[in-house]
């Protein structure tokens, strides 16, 4: 690829000797199972440009994470296209199912991630082998009671705009009855990168014990008595939202339609414990996003951002396994 008749390295300025990985999510939307499933939608030649720039600026490695539906038979030529045009040069390994509830999130969200590497300095051969022994032992996954603990839960159905920050009473009540797992003590009150997240937010957070992203829905009561009657698992017959099981895992949380399609919300799951869908924040929660990460001021930008984003769990543990073989 070319801009004004350079190359990205050039315009980059960088050697392409120095670039160690390149990691990156090329639209899914084309390839998408509950898409129109168009082979010829115009997104889908972005999976092959991901593979260009790779060739282009030649990484030590790369990592690239789609839908499962791309790997139904009638993409077949678009992946080989795409993996043309660095299979001369780069180890591919075979694509990656990945469930993320096996690598310690509490979801069951599954991608397919594509990873190759070529012989360079930086790193050592690496093997599937060596990204699935990630996972999390049975007895160590996260379950939905988990990844839920701490937030404030029984939230009045106003529809108002309260939740943009509330009150994190639960972490400081000694009294509350913690599951004391390492999701909550780790994962979502600390582990924070120096110099990432929004400092006026993470201030508030740290300070004033706030976190944001805690919308309330307008629900009729005709609707929140549905949804206190369903069992865990159960879908209602109207809105096909499903009721949570705490001591399970949430389902692949969507990320609805973009503005030219309407904006209409995706499917959200209902609380397990309370006849309500579930907020952003707990959204948040249960992809793997820590307190700490500031979230939309919006409940459809919250779940857009949260529904088209990669676990941070999952990428932390994949990532983690690449690392290791750094030199």
């Amino acid at each position: 690829m070319e801009l004004n008749g350079q190359t990205l390295i050039e315009l980059a300025g960088v050697e392409a000797e120095n670039i160690v990985g390149i990691i990156g999510g090329p639209p899914c939307q084309g390839f998408s199972n509950i898409g129109h499933g168009d082979i010829n939608d115009k997104r889908n030649q972005l999976f092959e440009k991901f593979f260009i720039l790779i060739k282009q600026l030649r990484p030590a490695f790369f990592v690239a994470e789609n839908v499962p539906g791309i790997m139904n038979s009638k993409y077949d030529s678009i992946r080989e296209k795409a993996f043309s045009h660095v299979r001369d040069e780069y180890h591919l390994l075979s694509p990656i199912s990945i469930n993320a509830s096996e690598y310690g999130a509490p979801t069951t969200r599954t991608r397919y991630f594509f990873i190759g590497f070529r012989d360079h300095p930086s790193i050592l051969p690496f093997t599937i082998e060596d990204i699935e022994h990630m996972k999390v032992a049975t007895n160590e996954q996260t379950i939905v009671r988990a990844a839920l603990e701490g937030l404030p839960q029984n939230i009045y159905c106003h529809g108002n705009r309260a939740g943009i920050r509330t009150l994190l009473t639960d972490y400081y009540d000694p009294n509350a009855q913690h599951l004391q797992s390492d999701f909550f003590y780790q994962r979502v009150t600390d582990m924070r990168p120096l110099g990432i997240g929004n400092d006026e937010y993470i201030r508030h957070y740290e300070t004033l014990h706030e976190i944001d992203g805690c919308f309330p829905t307008r629900h009729t009561v005709s609707v929140r008595r549905r949804y206190a009657k369903l069992d865990y698992g159960q879908q209602d017959r109207i809105s096909k939202s499903t009721r949570l099981n705490p001591e399970g895992f949430c389902p692949t949380l969507r990320a609805g339609t973009g503005p030219e399609k309407g904006s209409f919300q995706a499917v959200r799951p209902i609380h397990y414990k309370y006849p309500r869908v579930i907020t952003p924040r707990e959204a948040a929660r249960l992809q793997g996003f820590p307190d700490w990460y500031k979230l939309p001021d919006t409940i459809w930008h919250g779940f857009r951002q949260i529904g088209n984003s990669v676990s941070p769990i999952v990428a932390e543990r994949v990532l983690g396994a690449i690392f290791q073989k750094l030199t």
